[in-house]
């Protein structure tokens, strides 16, 4: 580093983080365009984020082993010790460890979120760790994105990777662009949708029309998906012309993720020029490092200084390991075999298809939003088999207006518990014969912490086995019908992991250990 010291352009990444994360925490969630034009409230020190939380968890983590390692296995061991959050991919992949997957597995299988921004935004550590060396850094954010990712959500993760790592060597944004560009697959989402921003700016359109572009092609009813809010990220960029405050509201505006997609921008334009940062912007949150209730049993560094040298120290062990440091891909080394299991992911469930035009059987008789006890079953149900807690049915898959289904549940302890059915058809949903809830279809959002209305009950059950009845009724504008089916605990909002696998899981204490064994073996 010669016009800025390596150290200077961390800090400025960790600052340049948190000014993003807290400004668009006051909106995340929201559609958008917005017009803010500084803080919401204005803050007197940075808000947790578990943006910049997980960052921190990895690094500590790595930092405590006595030679460093990057690979996936090295991170799955603090995902049960140390992260208590329970959002969307996290939680599904959490659930996939207990239930004995090992990554890439737990990315992929069963996970509505694959695309979610849950591994973009903990690209900088990996940047930070390999500055100057782009296909070094999205190497390391594949080997994290793919614990709770897949697709697009580890093409994210690798593209802002490489990009803030070239950061490290300044330049135009354009440049560091192409560097993202550079280490991801160029038909996948992420590449379309950088490319199809980078020529909407180009074009000369107002980022406001831009913006409705992107969601015109890439929008999703998952606010948190990767691509729109990677297209956001690189409209701020793009069209902020490296003004580190034009790029952030920019950004924060365009709406959705933006906790997330600003803390990103910010992140970048840290690293490129930290001494762009406005004082006006940096100044509200000082430099102490505020962690999320979130993250348990962690010995975290109390400022923004402290972690900024913690991750110097960590990436000169690093190179002086170089080759024992990277861990093999695990997208390249994915192990069928062990993966299939594949025959026990699956979930067996009883089933029959039946007909509204039958007598007592239609929408104006029984399929009510209110229901009292659940129906009969019209005929034998059969075996049926479901990849999972995920299911996806087109209209010519459905053999007739409804299906009926049943969930074995098996509980293991007496809780309070969360049962979630979100699906995208009109369903009606049963315990043990009693009605539970019931939805006229729509958008879903099958994430336990915070499900749609009429899609979840909350209700205390003693250990033992339950019947779970749902009943859909087949698509029809909508061509697909799609339904999550979850178990959760009603006060943490995780998944019970093996409900509906007899009750199969892996202790966390015994995942630990085995992670904690390989790795120390690994080196």
């Amino acid at each position: 580093m010669t016009d800025v010291s390596y150290r200077d352009r961390v800090m400025g990444c960790w600052i340049g983080k948190a000014i993003g994360g807290t400004l668009g925490q006051s909106f995340e969630g929201q559609d958008g365009p917005l017009d803010t034009d500084f803080y919401r409230p204005v803050p007197t020190e940075m808000v947790p984020n578990d943006d910049l939380d997980l960052q921190v968890v990895w690094a500590v983590t790595l930092a405590a082993g006595e030679r460093p390692r990057i690979a996936s296995d090295s991170l799955t061991g603090a995902w049960l010790h140390h992260v208590e959050f329970p959002f969307n991919e996290y939680g599904v992949a959490k659930r996939n460890l207990r239930e004995g997957l090992r990554p890439p597995e737990t990315g992929s299988y069963d996970n509505w979120f694959t695309c979610g921004e849950g591994a973009a935004i903990r690209s900088e550590l990996w940047a930070c760790l390999a500055p100057k060396d782009p296909q070094t850094a999205a190497r390391y954010a594949a080997f994290d994105a793919h614990v709770d990712h897949d697709g697009d959500g580890v093409f994210a993760a690798m593209f802002l990777a490489a990009m803030q790592s070239a950061a490290f060597g300044g330049g135009d944004v354009s440049t560091l662009l192409d560097a993202g560009l550079a280490v991801i697959p160029s038909d996948c989402g992420i590449a379309r949708v950088v490319t199809a921003t980078v020529e909407h700016v180009q074009a000369g359109l107002p980022w406001t029309t831009a913006r409705e572009r992107i969601l015109a092609d890439f929008g999703s009813g998952d606010f948190t998906d990767v691509r729109m809010n990677t297209g956001f990220v690189v409209l701020g960029l793009l069209h902020g012309q490296g003004d580190f405050e034009k790029s952030i509201l920019i950004t924060n505006n365009c709406g959705k993720d933006t906790d997330s997609s600003t803390a990103s921008v910010g992140a970048v334009l840290g690293i490129r020029a930290p001494g762009d940062i406005p004082d006006r912007w940096a100044a509200p949150i000082g430099r102490d490092l505020v962690l999320s209730p979130g993250i348990v049993n962690l010995s975290a560094p109390p400022t923004l200084d402290a972690f900024t040298d913690l991750v110097a120290d960590l990436r000169q062990r690093l190179d002086r390991h170089t080759a024992s440091s990277l861990g093999q891909d695990p997208a390249e080394t994915r192990n069928e075999a062990s993966f299939a299991d594949s025959e026990n992911r699956v979930l067996p469930v009883q089933g029959t298809y039946y007909s509204l035009r039958d007598e007592h059987r239609n929408l104006d008789t029984w399929f009510l939003p209110d229901q009292g006890p659940a129906p009969e079953w019209p005929s034998q149900p059969v075996p049926m088999v479901l990849p999972g807690t995920w299911s996806r049915r087109t209209r010519d898959e459905f053999d007739d207006d409804l299906l009926m289904l049943s969930y074995p549940v098996r509980l293991g302890d007496s809780v309070r518990a969360r049962i979630m059915v979100a699906a995208t058809v009109p369903c009606r949903v049963w315990l043990d014969g009693q009605w539970l809830f019931g939805r006229d279809g729509g958008p879903m959002f099958p994430a336990p912490h915070m499900p749609r209305l009429n899609t979840y009950a909350d209700l205390d059950l003693a250990a033992g086995d339950y019947e779970l009845r749902v009943v859909l009724q087949r698509p029809g504008n909508s061509e697909v019908a799609e339904w999550v089916v979850a178990v959760a605990d009603a006060a943490t909002k995780e998944w019970i992991p093996g409900v509906f696998r007899d009750g199969t899981a892996v202790d966390d204490t015994d995942r630990q250990s085995v992670v904690a064994m390989e790795v120390i073996a690994e080196g």
